[in-house]
């Protein structure tokens, strides 16, 4: 099945989240109009369909292969690269100082989900690559930014984030790795990493990895931990790639999906040590890190909802075309599609709305970054800022567990259809599943939620948040729209479920901290249940909504709404069977 961009949902989207008509009409960002963000959106999407799609099946098949250090990926995925640096996408969220388009966060997920959802392993690449432009420019020296990021920006040269080790995963604590400074300010970085997605390959010339590692004389824990630039090939006095730095990949994983892109087993200094230069300060690495990772989680969000369009559009297609039994509007004598029975068509508005819900969650959060960056007011950057971070777990989180529900009920529409490899639908929940793992789990993106972002400002941020979902809902009891059915009513129950969820989570983390942590999981997904109900009535009350955004708003607070309530109760009343539950486990 070939792909289409759907560039009509991601405009509704960005209109109702980001107020985008609006922010173009008073030039919040120079030289964009809405003819313009409509002809990049559609250029991309020719590019995911012409170039990356016909290259997610075979890419699939053959895999990323490995033979004495060195990665090859599968035919066709480093011409395809060079033609999407050639064009200019890689370059296109980047700085204009070194080279790139600048263009707002909105635009650049927005793209990113096309090119995730043509080919998830292929989008994987750039994907790490403009984390580490970030992480680079947020913490770099001027010699560093001048020297790798115009290559980085142009796509000439890619990045990579190495964290992991074999014994430190989520916690950094442990981490092993070590660096040791040279006399000439370099310093020997020696160790090994895990799981590094394009750690090796052969689709650029350079390949910068981000290595977090120990000095000898750090302090424990994860305040000890300091931040290396670590190139593949080490420049030469005119800039470009020379002898190879002591860094190889030792193998690839193998993989129940991205099977195109190598997650790679990074050895650093298996002949003396590699050249690392250090990004920031010594000791305050993980700080540094965390924008290349902040960025990272959003993107991994913006994948969720990638390939949930993708399941949702196979899906659909298939629906329209298997005929099984007759149904209530059946004309004729033969049996009729099966998107005419009421379940299959349950399941498919199921689909689609958690995943327009997911995508509207997504791009609200680039929207807050985006107004963080481009507001003139030092409060409203600093509100933007906060808005953004209490949307990102949720952001995250939501839609990656959306994409695996999607793609399996996707599976579930192809029948045993869905269970062979053929029709394409099986390797969509294969590809999602990794989703709700890295970048930081969804149960620790839930824990982030309750402990860090629930009490930013005082709780003001979240409050703040929850009170403009009531203005929704007044907006909702004042519409006179009958096509909106019982969303105001829905929607105010599941806002006063989640807001005595919030005082409970509150009161729980500091008096029982273990009873909010037991419901951070079920809180979160409440949240994400209720601010995408929002988003989709915002969306229908908008000024020319058409009656699919009305339907798409009712069918998602009628059926994927309700569930936000009973999510709530337990993460009120769930806790005390999960901190007693130890017997169970035995």
């Amino acid at each position: 099945m070939s792909y289409s961009a759907p560039v009509d949902d991601i405009v509704t989207a960005l209109k109702t989240v980001a107020d985008l008509d609006v922010r173009l009409a008073n030039g919040l960002y120079p030289g964009l109009d809405a003819d313009t963000v409509r002809a990049v959106l559609d250029e991309a999407g020719n590019f995911a369909a012409d170039v990356l799609a016909p290259l997610n099946w075979s890419g699939d098949r053959v895999g990323a292969r490995w033979q004495d250090g060195n990665v090859s990926t599968p035919p066709g995925f480093a011409d395809a690269y060079r033609q999407f640096s050639a064009a200019g996408w890689s370059a296109l969220p980047c700085s204009e100082e070194f080279g790139g388009q600048g263009l707002p966060e909105i635009i650049s997920s927005s793209v990113g989900e096309i090119w995730n959802a043509a080919n998830l392993a292929f989008g994987l690449c750039p994907l790490l690559t403009q984390g580490a432009i970030h992480a680079i420019e947020a913490g770099g020296s001027d010699a560093l930014k001048q020297t790798y990021l115009p290559k980085m920006v142009s796509g000439q040269w890619t990045g990579t984030m190495n964290l992991t080790e074999p014994h430190a995963g989520s916690d950094l604590s442990g981490l092993k790795t070590r660096a040791e400074k040279q006399a000439d300010g370099t310093y020997r970085i020696t160790g090994t990493k895990i799981f590094i997605t394009c750690g090796e390959h052969d689709m650029a010339e350079n390949i910068i990895h981000l290595v977090l590692a120990r000095l000898p004389d750090a302090p424990a824990g994860t305040r000890g931990i300091s931040l290396f630039l670590v190139p593949k090939f080490l420049l030469t006095a005119d800039g470009t790639p020379g002898a190879r730095n002591d860094v190889v990949c030792a193998g690839i994983e193998h993989k129940l999906g991205i099977m195109a892109s190598p997650t790679c087993i990074m050895k650093f200094g298996e002949q003396g040590g590699a050249t690392g230069y250090l990004v920031g300060e010594e000791n305050r690495g993980l700080a540094n890190m965390f924008v290349m990772m902040n960025s990272a989680r959003l993107a991994v969000g913006i994948q969720g909802v990638a390939i949930a369009d993708r399941a949702t559009q196979r899906a659909i297609a298939f629906a329209k075309e298997r005929t099984q039994g007759r149904s209530s509007t059946s004309s004729g004598a033969g049996m009729a599609p099966i998107v005419e029975h009421p379940d299959i068509r349950r399941t498919l508005l199921t689909m689609k709305a958690l995943t327009q819900a997911s995508r509207m969650i997504c791009l609200a959060t680039a929207a807050a970054l985006d107004n963080a960056t481009y507001a003139a007011d030092p409060e409203e950057a600093k509100a933007a800022r906060n808005l953004a971070a209490l949307l990102t777990p949720v952001a995250k989180s939501f839609a990656t567990d959306v994409a695996v529900d999607v793609a399996s009920l996707g599976i579930q529409v192809h029948g045993g259809m869905g269970f062979v490899e053929e029709t394409g639908a099986a390797q969509h929940l294969r590809d999602a599943r990794i989703l709700p793992i890295y970048e930081g789990t969804n149960g620790i993106q839930a824990i982030d939620l309750v402990t860090r972002k629930l009490p930013l400002e005082g709780g003001n941020v979240v409050t703040d948040y929850l009170s403009g979902i009531g203005d929704c809902v007044t907006k909702l009891h004042a519409s006179d729209n009958a096509g909106l059915g019982r969303t105001a009513k829905n929607l105010k129950d599941a806002l006063d479920a989640l807001s005595a969820a919030t005082r409970f989570i509150g009161k729980s983390l500091a008096s029982d901290p273990d009873a909010g942590l037991a419901g951070a999981t079920p809180y979160l997904n409440a949240f994400a249940r209720v601010a995408g109900a929002r988003y989709l009535a915002e969306a229908a009350l908008r000024d020319g909504a058409s009656s699919s955004d009305i339907a798409l708003a009712r069918f998602f607070a009628e059926n994927c709404l309700t569930a936000a309530v009973g999510l709530s109760d337990s993460a009120m009343n769930g806790s005390a069977t999960v901190l007693a539950s130890e017997g169970l486990l035995a």
